[in-house]
């Protein structure tokens, strides 16, 4: 009897563990991110989303044409202003494709760096078994020095072109030279991409370490300004910059020019301007154009607009005088502008010292440095050939007791509305030229004395300015050996032939789409088989 001994079936082994859902999502997700292709559509948005900025006026760079584009489209511009169209650079979507840029450039960079390493310290691979299937191919033929010869005369050929070469001997004899050529490309690549991640790093260290402001300066103003947040007309500080970083230096404009064409274009800006870079220091005369800023120790002057700045005085009825210059606003290329002069401290009787808002004064008004020989309150030419002021007086609160003043350069018209501004002026507005007063109903008087230009000036630091130039300028070399690298192989085998001498092949393979390849492949056979060529 026979028996059977029973084993144990051994357990089937447990199928592989499929990995998380939400692991799977995020890994492919990286994937998807780190492509080059996502890097290719993410830098197409970036520049898309950089048109906005552009085409709108922005408020960190210009508030005066964002007041007037705000007067032009009074129905578009909330809108654009609930999206960031006003500040484009600062807003939450923009940063967004910024952030998901660099972190795909960083995720498809870096592996392509680690590959080219590897790229370079492998020496080029063995010739292949069937040359003639090559896109490029040489027929055998006879030469007559022995095999390792003639692959040192081939091997030598090609260091003179700058082949990456590497001779191999077989154990039949048989003698092999691999070359390779076209790193570059792949060098411009990345240096190409590393110098964009610079200029991405520099625009972010940029906007975290730098700051700027704007400023109206009018010419001959002795007092000027000085490099304080609140001098500025409007300024932005970096996350990591305080008021008390900004460097000490004062502006006064001394004198501007414009110049300009028939047509009305513009010709050329000149401001002459006084600097004091210390306190109590002197003040020392600078010159300085749009294309040309005023360079400074630690802030850059940028010359952005001017315009006209009307000078008013009012008298009001107890006979007190109050003078203001008040710039006004360009609303086209031709410079109409708008603005408003107020006078809150007006209307104070002398004997109890007591005002009354009731009595506070505003005139609204539209100047035109030519004005249309229609009569019309339009400008027809940009320079002052024959200026005009056209005034619209209000008397009442003008809201400085609520500590609530509004804009400069524009009434509150909810305050009209309301009847808190009464118009004193009529229907029509008046008219005025220089030199010219206007006598109001109680009395009072407004005389438009004289007019003087004034300045849109753009005060900026950036630290990283040198490190973004690099990057371009670095970006730009690589872009270069980029496009005119061409990545290619070649392979010669010299086998022993009977007798003596040998039989050389060739094969080559271009790595990109290079079409003066069959070329050169033609030169470096013809002279790797030397000026005797051989015998197919």
């Amino acid at each position: 009897m026979t028996v059977v001994e029973e084993r144990p079936v051994p357990a089937a082994p447990p199928p592989p563990r499929k990995p998380h859902f939400a692991w799977s999502l995020l890994r492919n997700s990286w994937r998807q991110l780190t492509s080059m292709r996502t890097a290719l559509v993410l830098l197409f948005l970036l520049a898309v989303a950089a048109i906005p900025g552009s085409v709108l006026p922005q408020r960190a760079v210009s508030p005066e044409k964002v007041t007037a584009y705000y007067t032009q489209h009074p129905d578009l511009a909330p809108k654009l202003e609930q999206i960031g169209g006003f500040a484009v650079y600062a807003s939450p979507w923009f940063a967004a494709i910024y952030l998901l840029l660099f972190t795909s450039l960083v995720g498809c960079v870096v592996p392509r760096l680690r590959d080219h390493f590897r790229a370079l310290r492998t020496v080029p691979p063995d010739a292949p078994k069937r040359l003639e299937r090559l896109p490029q191919h040489a027929a055998v033929e006879e030469r007559a020095d022995d095999p390792a010869d003639a692959a040192q005369a081939a091997a030598s050929e090609l260091r003179k072109r700058r082949f990456r070469t590497k001779v191999r001997e077989r154990g039949d004899g048989t003698w092999t030279v691999s070359a390779e050529k076209g790193f570059l490309k792949e060098t411009g690549n990345l240096f190409f991409h590393f110098a964009l991640l610079t200029v991405l790093i520099g625009v972010g260290f940029g906007h975290w370490y730098g700051w700027h402001g704007n400023r109206i300066l009018v010419e001959g103003n002795d007092q000027g300004f000085c490099n304080s947040v609140t001098q500025y007309d409007e300024s932005s500080l970096g996350p990591r910059v305080d008021a008390a970083d900004l460097p000490f230096f004062c502006l006064r404009l001394t004198d501007f020019q414009a110049a300009y064409q028939t047509t009305g274009q513009p010709k050329s800006f000149d401001a002459d301007v006084e600097v004091q870079t210390k306190q109590d220091g002197p003040w020392k005369a600078r010159h300085f154009t749009v294309n040309n800023p005023l360079r400074l120790s630690q802030a850059n002057v940028h010359l952005l607009g001017h315009g006209y700045a009307v000078e008013l005085r009012y008298t009001d009825r107890f006979g007190a005088q109050q003078t203001k210059v008040v710039p006004f606003l360009p609303t086209d290329g031709l410079f109409t502008s708008s603005g408003v002069g107020s006078f809150p401290d007006v209307n104070i009787d002398p004997k109890t010292n007591k005002r009354d808002v009731n009595l506070q004064v505003g005139f609204e008004g539209v100047f035109v440095p030519t004005v249309d020989p229609a009569g019309g309150a339009t400008s027809v030419f940009p320079a002052e050939n024959n200026p005009a002021l056209f005034l619209t007086a209000y008397r009442g609160d003008l809201g400085v007791e609520v500590g609530n003043p509004g804009s400069v350069y524009s009434l509150d018209q909810g305050q009209i509305a309301n009847g808190e501004l009464k118009k004193v002026s009529g229907d029509r507005p008046q008219r005025l030229t220089p030199g010219q007063s206007w006598t109001l109903d109680d009395g009072t008087k407004v005389e438009f004395l004289a007019t003087r230009p004034f300045a849109t000036l753009a005060v900026r630091y950036d630290p990283t300015a040198t490190l973004v130039l690099a990057g371009a300028v670095v970006g730009l070399l690589g872009l270069m050996l980029s496009l005119g690298g061409h990545r290619r192989r070649l392979w010669f085998r010299i086998s022993p032939r009977d007798g003596s001498g040998s039989l050389m092949e060739a094969g080559g393979l271009p790595r990109t789409d290079y079409p003066g390849f069959a070329e050169e492949f033609g030169q470096i056979v013809g002279a790797a088989r030397g000026p005797d060529g051989g015998t197919p």
